[in-house]
């Protein structure tokens, strides 16, 4: 990348995209995931870019050509040079996520908080829907884990680090379909979790033993909807 690109969190999360999209099948659409992740809009994009709003609207939808090494170079680095100028919320998120061990596409989000949280505030923050009520009333921490990615991808030993990384914090699965599968993973780890949130489920697509397996555990369950980077953006509220 270019020399403003520099080192650390900002240079690896800038291959990673400019990676995505080289080699991607549909780089329009790879292109259209990480602008919408990093929450900027075409006309952003295209400003940054002393371009027309339409020459982004064209790369996305594949009525243009693939845009070629250097094209994706500039993108990324706007793309990059936004979110730095907003407070380079998505860089220093990124960044944490790869100083604990995991990639990006298996944990979307982690962070410690300054101080503990009770478990009814988190649920408040973000919209969520209590289950069952854990035995204990705090959390110092949230996860956000892609379960699919997750099977996919993780071996036994980081499952276990990443499920079992602390007592205390919050794991908030996505990609849920029943919630099986999290929760019966969780009965081999130690340390569990205070709290665990299923997003983008409804009550009634509950694997339905998963009431009574976080009864057994003392762990908090939730489900919660919404857009998951408007429960990302809740979360960021917390201390």
């Amino acid at each position: 990348m270019e020399q403003s690109e520099g080192g650390g969190p900002r240079r690896q999360l800038a291959e990673k995209i400019a990676g995505e999209i080289t080699l991607s099948d549909s780089p329009g659409e790879t292109l259209r995931k990480w602008r919408t992740d990093f929450e900027i809009t075409q006309t952003e994009l295209a400003t940054e870019l002393d371009v027309s709003s339409s020459v982004i609207s064209d790369y996305e939808s594949g009525r243009r050509e693939s845009p070629g090494i250097a094209i994706v170079r500039r993108i990324v680095t706007a793309l990059l040079d936004i979110d730095e100028r907003r407070g380079g919320d998505r860089i220093r998120r990124y960044g944490r996520v790869l100083s604990a061990g995991f990639q990006s596409d298996v944990v979307r989000d982690l962070r410690e908080y300054s101080t503990p949280v009770s478990i009814e505030r988190l649920y408040e923050t973000i919209g969520a829907e209590e289950i069952v009520a854990g035995d204990r009333a705090e959390v110092t921490g949230h996860t956000i884990i892609n379960s699919v990615e997750a099977i996919r991808h993780l071996s036994s030993e980081e499952f276990f680090r990443l499920y079992g990384q602390s007592t205390s914090r919050a794991l908030i699965f996505t990609e849920i379909t029943r919630g099986e599968s999290p929760l019966v993973a969780l009965r081999v780890v130690n340390p569990t979790p205070n709290a665990v949130i299923f997003h983008g489920i409804e009550r009634d697509n509950l694997w339905e033993h998963a009431p009574e397996l976080a009864r057994v555990d003392g762990i908090s369950l939730a489900i919660c909807g919404g857009d998951i980077n408007d429960v990302e953006a809740a979360l960021g509220t917390l201390p």
